[in-house]
């Protein structure tokens, strides 16, 4: 059986020791998150996670969603309790405004605790994780009415919220969608059409599910400027601010997938259901990308987290697990076998998956205090710098974690043998799981063009030279420091590398979109290991502070530099493999003709 805890000790030194979360206690929301505060928080959810989510994990896997004749759909057994646990817990609203019945708190604290939600239960925490994404889009995007209406049911977990962008003939091209919306004289509008793999789509566990479509007004432009959003309730709200007729839309079927069986991802048909337009007439990818930056970073997250728990459950089986000799000899002479902790090779795939999450989790919670800083600082400058560097990292965040992320569970199932490959031990679930990160909210490959596409030179290059020069300035300010010297000369060869293939893109992708296409899940790749290599940088900087002022626990901080060490001798010279193959171009890569595949 699989066991999970929640690396509530690591987040804490990253927020505290590495990135400074106290330093953000202008911004509002961070006054109320004093160190007691955040600690309490964490491990409140750890608690959660481990006692409430994690049990019913392999359930939902096994028995999965039914679906009714009448269209209604069951959850798997456990799940309603478990997320009554979380909704009664305020976990839904830990991060929206407290005026819609939120705690206001920050969302780098939301995203903290929810790499544990997410490790413990995946398929569970879907559902308030799409709620949460609707609530961005209707907070910044709704009229002051339909805030009134829908955030306070939604912030309390009573509703829940979903996203409909796919249909069975249009997936990422969104030009290409037909649902469509017909005026009617109070304002509102008739949806119709049809929409797959919606997940959270229909199920048991709230009163009512505020569903935000996009479709196509009658007589709009055609392609993607024609697109509006619309919030399209499963009930009718009353005068009373209740769920009340049923409205025109329904569950058609549960897609049967390859994992997270145990939410509903459904397909779902509108039949002249009544919806109410957001985000204004043919602005609905506007307000929709609100809702799918938030996914993305989300969808980020679960990564990380199938990655950490897949990671604990490999180490643990690495420690027990006897089976041969060391090859230096017997560790454990007085048995007939030594722990496959002691071969070599299972310790390069821990050592990757830990470096690679402790690094990760710096990652996100770094980004996450950007999204802090560019909803919340009252500096215009500073907003803009934070916004900037999190529209640049979101794809890269989403690519680099979800690849990494699937490509750590099969790693960790691996040290496992056969036993990885039945379902007793959980390994299974960790892959079939991990799969779907990388497609959804916008495959990877996806990410990586909008990566080089959009973002790369988006105003100018302006975020990603403030990057180039934040990580530069940490490595020139550091040039003296002996300590850590290995940490910054490892980082400054990423960097380098970054700055030769983004030098390489402006000169030649240009002029060939192909080599930018060839290019971009590469140079995707690159970003995040320098990214990456910075994060670890900062935390070898903060451990050997701790190590000099004495601090307890010095196994923690020297494990922390180990780990280090052997991300930037492992992990970090593939920058240079990704150079080459960006610099290869495309010519190679489109020289067959189609018949030839």
């Amino acid at each position: 059986m699989p066991s999970y805890r929640a690396p509530v000790d690591d987040t804490l030194f990253i927020l505290n020791d590495v990135l400074g979360f106290q330093r953000y206690g202008n911004l509002p929301g961070f006054g109320d998150a004093s160190p007691d505060i955040v600690e309490a928080v964490l491990a409140e959810g750890a608690k959660l996670a481990e006692n409430t989510l994690f049990p019913v994990n392999q359930v939902g896997d096994h028995e999965g969603c039914i679906r009714h004749e009448d269209g209604s759909v069951t959850t798997p057994r456990g799940y309603k309790e478990a997320f009554n646990q979380y909704r009664e817990g305020g976990w839904v609203g830990l991060a929206v405004p407290q005026e819609f019945g939120g705690q206001g708190l920050p969302y780098a604290l939301h995203v903290a605790v929810g790499e544990y939600m997410a490790s413990a239960n995946m398929a569970l925490v879907m559902y308030p994780g799409l709620t949460q994404g609707a609530i961005a889009a209707i907070l910044t995007h709704g009229t002051d009415e339909q805030k009134q209406t829908y955030l306070p049911k939604m912030t309390e977990g009573a509703w829940t919220g979903t996203m409909n962008l796919t249909e069975p003939h249009c997936g990422t091209d969104l030009g290409l969608l037909r649902s469509k919306a017909v005026p009617n004289a109070d304002g509102s509008y008739r949806i119709s059409g049809q929409k797959i793999f919606i997940s959270a789509g229909e199920h048991d566990m709230a009163e009512n599910i505020i569903h935000l479509v996009l479709a196509r007004i009658e007589g709009a432009p055609e392609g993607t400027k024609g697109i509006s959003l619309f919030i399209v309730p499963k009930f009718n709200i009353d005068e009373n601010g209740n769920p009340g007729t049923r409205n025109g839309v329904s569950c058609g079927s549960i897609e049967e997938k390859m994992g997270i069986h145990g939410n509903s991802t459904c397909v779902m048909n509108y039949d002249e259901a009544t919806g109410y337009l957001i985000g204004g007439e043919n602005k609905g990818l506007r307000a929709m990308f609100t809702m799918m930056n938030e996914a993305r970073l989300g969808v980020a997250l679960q990564g990380l987290s199938i990655g950490e728990i897949a990671y604990q459950n490999a180490a643990a089986y690495a420690r027990e697990r006897v089976q041969g000799r060391a090859l230096t000899g017997p560790k454990e002479p007085d048995k007939k076998a030594d722990p496959i902790i002691v071969h070599p090779d299972i310790r390069r795939i821990l050592l990757t998956i830990r470096s690679f999450n402790e690094a990760g989790r710096a990652f996100i919670l770094w980004s996450a205090l950007k999204s802090d800083v560019a909803h919340r600082s009252s500096d215009e400058s500073e907003k803009q710098l934070a916004d900037d560097i999190l529209g640049l990292m979101t794809p890269v965040l989403k690519g680099v974690l979800t690849d990494k992320g699937f490509e750590h569970a099969c790693m960790a199932q691996q040290v496992f043998g056969g036993h990885g490959y039945i379902e007793e031990h959980g390994m299974s679930q960790y892959v079939r799981d991990a799969r779907i990160a990388m497609i959804y909210e916008g495959a990877n490959g996806i990410q990586a063009l909008d990566l080089v596409g959009r973002k790369l030179g988006a105003n100018g290059g302006r975020a990603v030279m403030a990057f180039f020069k934040e990580v530069g300035d940490f490595c020139e300010e550091n040039r003296s420091n002996e300590k850590l010297s290995f940490f910054t000369k490892h980082l400054k060869k990423g960097l380098n590398d970054l700055q030769a293939a983004s030098m390489w893109l402006m000169q030649n992708g240009m002029t060939n979109p192909d080599n930018a296409g060839a290019a971009s899940t590469d140079y995707m790749h690159l970003f995040g290991l320098v990214a990456l290599g910075y994060m670890w940088a900062r935390i070898a900087d903060a451990s050997q502070a701790k190590l000099a002022e004495g601090a307890d626990n010095e196994a923690f901080y020297e494990t922390k530099l180990v780990t280090g060490k052997f991300f930037m001798e492992r992990v970090m010279p593939e920058t240079a493999a990704h150079l080459a193959r960006i610099q290869s171009g495309a010519d190679t890569m489109m020289a067959l003709a189609a018949e030839a595949f």
